[in-house]
């Protein structure tokens, strides 16, 4: 099921089948913001990843004892959601957990995802409940994926990514099994605006630590900002299919993340985790602006 918000600016569409946000489109000009999910580069479009973010080390997650299996980014973004209400610039869908997702993480949740839509700006909001009667662990994050180039104008190679800071980054590496590998390595963003280059995603994401930068913006040839991304989450990933020249750029605000290539924890352990209280509530957002 497709579900719309729309003002005099935008027209937005979310589908129910992971509560995925799939299309922003200027009215104006009928420019589309969001990547299609063409199979050729990546089926999804902007998938909320939970109850973890990136991979785990061997697959799977220790909790009291035992082991649990899990793909990458958890099972959300693959599951229905139900529309639980919408205003003229609110909507919010829920997923609640059942026998299926105890046996894969044995906790009892709900899921809420949110969007609104103001002028040029969609907010996307997440709200995570713990519905059991223990401690809840859990990642959370987004990953939405914009056009790069913008309307087939131009190639991505004449395109930029700004940052709301003048400093250079430092990033980490993801090995082949999509876990962290290698650290501290150093993003020169030239006082703040990244040319794209055809190698930039060549080792797969680039993952920003430690609240370097809350504000990420899409720029073309002559660096004017066409799209930006605000959050506050402690982390952040950019990211395009390596060595594809895949026409987007992701930009991903992450409550959580991948093991380290060395970790040897439990659930309980892995580095970014949140922990809810039972009855506690988790809330976050994100705001996309069309410029």
């Amino acid at each position: 099921m497709q579900v719309f918000l729309e003002n005099e600016q935008l027209k937005v569409t979310i589908n129910s089948l992971g509560g995925e946000l799939s299309s922003i489109v200027k009215k104006q000009t009928g420019t589309e913001y969001m990547w299609n999910a063409d199979e050729k580069y990546w089926k999804r479009t902007s998938p909320v990843l939970f109850p973890i973010v990136g991979s785990l080390k061997n697959k799977e997650f220790i909790y009291e004892g035992k082991s649990y299996p899990m793909g990458q980014h958890g099972f959300a973004r693959d599951m229905e959601f139900t529309l639980k209400s919408r205003t003229d610039e609110e909507l919010w869908f829920s997923l609640r957990s059942d026998d299926e997702t105890m046996k894969k993480y044995p906790f009892a949740f709900c899921l809420e995802l949110g969007y609104r839509l103001k002028e040029n700006k969609l907010t996307v909001l997440w709200r995570v409940i713990n519905e059991d009667t223990k401690d809840m662990y859990f990642s959370i994050g987004g990953h939405p994926a914009f056009m790069c180039p913008l309307d087939e104008k131009g190639e991505q190679t004449d395109y930029y990514i700004a940052f709301d800071t003048e400093k250079d980054l430092e990033y980490s590496v993801l090995n082949e099994n999509g876990l962290v590998a290698i650290e501290g390595e150093k993003l020169s963003t030239n006082g703040g605006m990244l040319p794209i280059t055809a190698n930039l995603f060549d080792r797969d994401a680039l993952i920003i630590e430690g609240k370097q930068a809350k504000k990420v913006s899409l720029c073309d040839s002559s660096k004017k900002p066409y799209l930006s991304v605000s959050f506050d989450s402690p982390l952040f990933g950019l990211w395009s299919p390596a060595k594809k020249n895949a026409p987007f750029i992701c930009i991903e605000p992450w409550y959580g993340r991948c093991d380290k290539a060395s970790f040897e924890g439990t659930l309980k352990e892995r580095e970014y985790g949140n922990v809810l209280k039972p009855g506690g509530i988790f809330e976050r957002e994100y705001q996309v602006e069309i410029l």
